[in-house]
């Protein structure tokens, strides 16, 4: 793609993310405006809006990319992902509505009247918060760099100041405005590239992915590797090499890369001639097109992988804080409930799109797979197919829908993480949450810059992993379970979060090990989530006397419609 229409596109999302988020200063007077929106956002356009902030670069680039690399197990990540709507539709929206708090640990304090629990509970905000906003601020620089070559940091660093701008502005009121036109940019960028590109398709034969054999490159292709990657060759073939192949400079001289690893240096480019079976990097199993498209087919310990997406995605969304605050904007419980409902559409029409672009990408990208850079397939996808100027007005927007992607996802979890730390570290108020706003983009733009680069779409769903084994056992025992003691709470948070956190960091640090051991790791949800209810019930079940003495009249407020409830109004933390 001609780098110049790739960054007007992001100019223009841009220009667009500010104009209409500096609306949001003209409106925004009160701190209810900045942490709720005073409450007063409808249904379809609070819908809207957590779909721009839910659909992030995980969404829009990573499930793509994932199934590019793996295949038809990955279809599990945007089902899960619109099927916990569903769970929170039926456990969480209206309750957590009704309790009237602006927070996670306003929440958390309300339902057990103990700032222990809330202490805890805004330490695990900030840091899921953090851990979701570091795949977007990496997404930021490879759209940056696929698009202008620009280097890793500027990305990182465009998105901390857009984002900034918005929330500064006018806080919650601002961003909904943004994301809820974010969210029909994004459908728009990837729906309309995608009708021309299967009418491409189409005439090209419209070729099937059921072939016994491995991706070969339709034409003579040039492939420059971005990092330094070891790929595995599955057949010998002779290369043109400009860089470093196993140790050894090259400078335009043919190479023949025998069956076996072989070492590719950073910014080395290999043109390989038409027909070539396309060499995978050691992260992504070679596999053949039948096998791709076949479910459980190929990778190991696939079951049990299966299995722990589908828990952490499903429970996971109840517990993102960026997600759950959108519910204390709505005037009322009903009025929650048809959010939900709306989102489970919105979500249901653009998840069909991401698995039809990983498809394509293994007909047409099939270099992907050998960079490790699979993420980019929607970017590259219009370029390569059509070329010219079509192939660039393509790209150029589906990179201003991946603009938006980030953009508004980082916009929400700022205001989550802003809120808490303004609320419980700061001393609260507007001015708190400006400065609170600050120190929420600076962690995870440090982060995306010193840790290494993974697949956007595993470390997202690693931060769902964490929120369902934390907060999703204290949602759910929180607003259906009088028996929740304090102590039981913070056992579950602790042990949850203890559990997930550290197979979070050993994921992102330094790669999971190989075997059961790493399948454990990269996907925990599965045994951490059992094990922080059980405790969270255990501990409540032995320590009866901490059950709280307010706890008959909250689950009267949780449970009662708003209309009956003379309980009403905003509840207010505690200072102590």
């Amino acid at each position: 793609m001609n780098p110049a229409y790739g960054l007007a596109g992001i100019a223009v999302v841009v220009a667009a993310t500010v104009l209409i988020g500096t609306l949001g200063l003209r409106i925004s007077r009160t701190t209810s405006d900045f942490y709720v929106a005073s409450r007063t956002v409808t249904p379809l356009r609070n819908a809207s809006a957590i779909g721009g902030e839910y659909l992030s670069a995980a969404s829009f680039l990573g499930v793509a990319g994932l199934i590019l690399a793996f295949g038809a197990d990955m279809l599990w990540l945007p089902v899960g992902w619109t099927g916990g709507y569903l769970v929170l539709l039926v456990l969480v929206s209206a309750p957590l509505r009704r309790s009237g708090a602006y927070t996670l640990p306003d929440f958390a304090e309300a339902r057990l009247e103990s700032m222990a629990v809330r202490r805890v509970t805004s330490v695990l905000v900030v840091l899921i918060g953090w851990l979701y906003m570091m795949p977007q601020f990496q997404s930021a620089g490879l759209v940056l760099r696929t698009v202008a070559g620009a280097p890793v940091w500027a990305g990182p660093l465009l998105i901390t100041v857009v984002v900034a701008v918005n929330v500064l502005a006018g806080g919650m009121r601002s961003i909904t405005l943004v994301q809820a036109f974010q969210y029909w940019l994004k459908l728009t960028a990837l729906a309309v590239p995608l009708v021309f590109l299967l009418l491409a398709w189409r005439f090209d034969g419209a070729p099937g992915l059921d072939r016994d054999a491995a991706p070969r490159f339709p034409e003579r292709t040039t492939v420059t590797v971005g990092a330094a990657v070891t790929v595995e060759v599955a057949a010998p073939v002779t290369v043109t090499a400009t860089g470093r192949v196993d140790g050894r400079s090259h400078d335009g001289a043919a190479v023949t890369l025998t069956p076996g690893p072989h070492a590719v240096g950073r910014d080395t480019t290999l043109t390989f001639p038409r027909g070539a079976v396309v060499p995978h990097v050691e992260d992504i199993p070679a596999r053949t097109d039948r096998q791709w498209a076949m479910p459980l087919d190929g990778r190991e310990h696939s079951l049990y992988a299966t299995y722990s997406l589908i828990l952490a995605t499903f429970l996971g969304t109840m517990g993102l804080p960026h997600v759950l605050v959108r519910f204390y904007t709505n005037p009322d419980g009903r009025t929650a409930r048809r959010t939900t409902v709306m989102v489970l559409s919105l979500l249901g029409a653009f998840y069909l799109l991401p698995g039809v672009y990983g498809a394509l990408g293994r007909l047409y990208t099939p270099e992907l797979l050998m960079t490790g850079r699979t993420d980019a397939v929607v970017l590259t996808l219009p370029g390569r197919v059509f070329g010219g100027p079509a192939g660039d007005l393509l790209g150029a927007l589906v990179t201003g829908g991946a603009v938006a992607a980030f953009l508004s996802t980082s916009s929400g979890l700022t205001v989550s993480v802003a809120g808490v730390l303004g609320q419980d570290i700061l001393r609260g108020g507007v001015r708190s949450f400006r400065a609170a706003t600050l120190l929420a983009l600076a962690v995870p733009l440090a982060l995306s810059v010193a840790a290494r680069s993974l697949a956007v779409a595993d470390v997202v769903g690693l931060a769902f992993a964490v929120a369902a084994s934390t907060f999703c056992p204290l949602l759910v025992l929180g607003i259906w379970w009088r028996r929740l003691t304090v102590a039981g709470a913070l056992a579950g948070l602790v042990t949850g979060g203890v559990l997930a956190g550290t197979a979070v960091v050993v994921t992102v640090a330094g790669g999971a090990p190989e075997g059961l051991a790493g399948a454990l790791l990269s996907q925990p949800a599965a045994w951490t989530v059992p094990i922080a209810f059980a405790v969270m019930i255990g501990v409540s079940l032995a320590t009866p006397r901490g059950v709280p003495p307010g706890v008959a009249r909250m689950m009267v407020r949780l449970h009662t419609p708003e209309s009956l409830n003379v309980d009403r109004g905003t509840w207010r933390p505690k200072r102590v």
